[in-house]
């Protein structure tokens, strides 16, 4: 059963291997921990801005290179659909919070949706969330 989902920074934290975020991972249950469709969404955006911005040469390499790490990793993890129930709370909170960024919003409703602590170091933004859980696993 899914209890904690991982937020796009802390997912990227992870892929560059930050030794706290990277031991608490490790030290949960793999069948507890996913990410959002929101987060991989935004994880390919990246991966692609990347190779656009590098058409050719080593960084154009790496770009793919990071594309393909990005592909295997989403094989090996639990991704949360957006789903009719995501959806209405998202429409619930873009009432409450019309200026709250779209992404971190989506990603907040899909927490809510499926009861789960949302992993993130973004207090800012998802501390605003009215019953959204919140952990940061860079401490």
């Amino acid at each position: 059963m899914i209890h904690y989902i991982l937020d796009t920074d802390t997912l990227s934290l992870s892929q560059r291997r930050h030794p706290v975020v990277t031991a608490r991972i490790r030290s949960t249950p793999v069948a507890e921990v996913a990410i959002t469709i929101i987060t991989a969404e935004e994880q390919l955006r990246g991966r692609f801005l990347q190779i656009r911005q590098f058409p050719s040469g080593l960084a154009c390499v790496d770009a793919y290179r990071r594309l393909s790490e990005t592909i295997d990793a989403f094989e090996t993890l639990t991704i949360l659909d957006f789903d009719a129930a995501s959806e209405t709370i998202d429409q619930l909170l873009r009432k409450q919070k019309p200026q709250f960024p779209t992404q971190d919003r989506r990603i907040a409703a899909i927490a809510l949706a499926n009861n789960c602590i949302l992993v993130t170091r973004n207090q800012n933004h998802f501390g605003q969330v009215p019953n959204l859980t919140l952990e940061d696993w860079t401490k």
